[in-house]
């Protein structure tokens, strides 16, 4: 590896903030010094959202298959040409738009496994968009996986500062969440949690298990999911040597991981934790594809449409999640 590490940065959705975040992020000067970028995308739709962003760049064009590693410049650019700014109107999913989301994070993908790069980023994706350009399309991981050959378990995480959230299940219906609440996929939720936090560096993360039903069952009242499947759980991870607890309210969960009483909180469902986390950080939220073979990060929030091209989309969470890509990249080196 480079002396920084070296990290795709796809853009995504030409129709939201994606462009102009693109732009605003490789001037950042705490980016810089901690990474080198190589954006993916192209280069007519990357230059509008500088012009939106107003900012002005230094980028140096490479090939598709150069060495990234050996090429001269601070802030590489990897021009697919596959998009005409002028096929996109701004603030509506497309196809078009879909495609070229889609073309850039499997590019970006491919360096990773291919070692080529270190780490992985992308600008907010429109799920409506990737559905359009492909319609199996669920998430991220699962389309990622298929990209990197990924056999093992994979899930996603968001990292607020230094607490994470993660779950057990993720983009389902509601009304499925239960039956899937198996003693295995908690169990394997919980060992990822505590692998991937582990290759973020921390020593032993203290992992707050959260229930699935209100106050956690009370005693089985509103629930037997907590007795019969969260808690045996819980035992073994902490047989396991994993520093877990729980199954806790998940109403007041959050409330005492925000206090710093724990490093992380794995919830049942998506919005169980998403909610906590959004309203606690919504500019500065990570989202991270854990259980990969090198980091993978794009931050929380959405394309915002409702306010694309008027060049006051916030970059905080976008920067925060290079930087995290960039501090697990040189840790799983090390």
């Amino acid at each position: 590896m480079t002396a920084k590490p070296l990290i795709a940065l796809a853009m995504g959705d030409p129709a939201g903030i994606s462009p102009e975040l693109t732009a605003k992020l490789v001037v950042q000067d705490d980016i810089r010094a901690r990474g080198r970028i190589v954006v993916i995308g192209d280069r007519r739709v990357f230059d509008q959202g500088a012009r939106i962003a107003g900012v002005k760049p230094e980028l140096t064009m490479v090939e598709q298959g150069a060495d990234l590693r050996a090429a001269e410049g601070e802030t590489l650019f990897v021009d697919l040409g596959h998009l005409d700014p002028g096929e996109v109107q701004q603030g509506i999913a497309s196809l078009a738009g879909g495609k070229f989301a889609l073309a850039n994070y499997k590019h970006a993908l491919e360096l990773g496994r291919d070692g080529r790069v270190d780490a992985a980023c992308f600008t907010p994706f429109n799920k409506q968009a990737m559905r359009l350009a492909r319609a199996e399309y669920d998430d991220e991981i699962a389309f990622s996986a298929e990209v990197v050959g990924l056999k093992t378990p994979a899930s996603e995480f968001n990292v607020l500062d230094r607490l994470w959230n993660a779950r057990v299940t993720s983009h389902i219906p509601l009304k499925d969440v239960a039956a899937r609440l198996s003693g295995e996929r908690i169990h394997r939720a919980l060992k990822l949690t505590d692998a991937c936090m582990r290759n973020a560096g921390f020593a032993r993360p203290r992992i707050a298990v959260a229930g699935l039903n209100p106050h956690a069952g009370d005693g089985g009242n509103f629930g037997r999911e907590e007795i019969d499947v969260i808690a045996p759980v819980v035992a073994a991870g902490q047989r396991e040597g994993i520093a877990a607890e729980g199954p806790f309210p998940a109403d007041t969960v959050f409330l005492r991981a925000k206090s710093g009483a724990f490093d992380a909180v794995l919830t049942m469902y998506h919005d169980q934790g998403q909610i906590a986390m959004k309203l606690m950080g919504f500019d500065r939220g990570v989202t991270l594809l854990g259980g990969f073979p090198f980091p993978i990060c794009t931050p929380a929030h959405g394309t915002a449409y409702d306010i694309a091209g008027q060049g006051i989309a916030s970059v905080g969470a976008s920067r925060a999640a290079v930087l995290l890509a960039a501090e697990m990249a040189v840790r799983r080196v090390a």
